[in-house]
């Protein structure tokens, strides 16, 4: 269980340290261009060295060993304990930052820009996971298939988590916290049970954060030459996880 707690601590130090970031290029606003470059390059070490240790994990003997003896642990404390609660927790962000602009908490964006930007985190976490679960083949903990790393679950947690930080961190820095702990809660529910090692819950949650980050800063320069300045009310966006698929539709419903 030291493993999960270090886990826990690795983001909570990365939350931290990315709302300090985001306060010192708020104040940097008139500094010269390349100062908010460097603090938008520095945001991006901890997700990219999450996602190196996964694939580390898997060829790295020690790594194996630590991803096989923490499996063991968790399955000694809990045998054929089985919970479906990680399968909502991961979208748990998502919906919160609907529902709290729907109940006047207005975040950064308006409706059609946070939800252009969460299509963009997502199709961009679906074309990294769904293509590495193919060509690396890990088998999953409990053998049921070949398609564990990364965690795709994980992926979306820290993704929405992600989202969620970033829509609200100029009202208060405890809704990234929620969204953080619920990612967390959802990666180790995904140990808890028996579906993935360490190693690909850590690299899940890097591309999660990885791709929200470059949902935004991407947006806008999408926002700029193809999308007018008028209103919208309602987006369907595909998804695809686990080997199921479907059309997910986002409605606003304060217009």
């Amino acid at each position: 269980m030291k493993v999960l707690a270090t886990i826990s601590l690795i983001f909570c130090f990365y939350l931290s340290n990315a709302q300090r970031a985001d306060s010192s290029l708020i104040e940097a606003i008139d500094k010269p261009i390349n100062l908010r470059s460097n603090r938008r390059l520095e945001s991006l070490i901890l997700p990219t060295a999450a996602i190196t240790y996964g694939f580390i994990s898997l060829g790295n003997n020690g790594l194996r060993t630590l991803n096989n003896s923490t499996e063991i642990e968790i399955q000694e404390h809990n045998p054929g304990s089985v919970t479906k609660w990680d399968n909502y927790l991961q979208y748990s962000s998502a919906v919160a930052v609907y529902a709290l602009n729907a109940f006047g908490i207005k975040g950064k964006h308006n409706f059609r820009d946070r939800t252009f930007i969460y299509a963009l985190s997502t199709g961009i976490s679906t074309a990294v996971v769904s293509p590495l679960k193919h060509f690396t083949k890990e088998e999953r903990p409990d053998g049921s298939d070949s398609r564990s790393f990364p965690s795709g679950h994980t992926t979306t947690a820290f993704a929405n988590a992600e989202f969620m930080r970033q829509e609200y961190k100029n009202v208060s820095a405890w809704y990234g916290v929620a969204g953080y702990a619920a990612a967390t809660a959802t990666g180790i529910l995904r140990l808890y049970n028996n579906k993935h090692w360490v190693g690909d819950v850590v690299a899940g949650a890097g591309v999660g954060i990885l791709s929200t980050k470059l949902a935004y800063l991407i947006y806008p320069a999408i926002k700029k030459n193809f999308f007018k300045d008028k209103p919208m009310h309602a987006l369907a966006m595909p998804f695809y996880q686990n080997k199921a698929g479907g059309i997910s539709i986002v409605y606003n419903i304060n217009h």
